[in-house]
């Protein structure tokens, strides 16, 4: 994504939302023009009518949802356990650069790794006492 094309906005002390133009000045956001009550008033009915019609997020159909891949969000878990990067890697003997390279979407976890991912996030004292117990490789 390209700067131009990149929006700044800051919130100032008095809760006041602005945008940051280049040159570092500020200038408030154009005020809200959304008829928030026609749209309280819409039934249900009309909501899933206006959103089956925009044609920029279409719905996922089953088609859709089975080319989507499930992929374990590795920096979710790793901050719900309050770990570091470095923390997570040692207690769970992933490779800092790998768990790096997953957490910034530059690659995703293999089968294995996944598998491995879905037990820590169901289990992690389970597979740290594990690890703890286990042989340590020679190196």
């Amino acid at each position: 994504m390209s700067n131009e094309n990149t929006i700044v906005a800051r919130q100032l002390p008095d809760g006041t939302l602005v945008q940051v133009l280049p040159d570092g000045t500020t200038r408030p956001f154009p005020p809200d023009r959304t008829d928030w009550a026609a749209l309280d008033a819409m039934t249900e009915e009309e909501i899933n009518a206006a959103a089956l019609a925009d044609p920029d997020n279409p719905p996922i159909t089953p088609e859709r949802q089975a080319r989507l891949k499930r992929v374990p969000q590795v920096k979710v878990m790793r901050r719900a356990m309050r770990l570091t990067q470095e923390e997570f890697s040692a207690r769970f003997s992933i490779p800092l650069g790998t768990l790096r390279d997953w957490e910034q979407g530059k690659s995703e976890p293999d089968q294995a790794a996944r598998a491995y991912l879905t037990v820590i996030a169901c289990d992690p004292e389970a597979v740290r006492k594990a690890l703890d117990r286990a042989p340590r490789p020679i190196r």
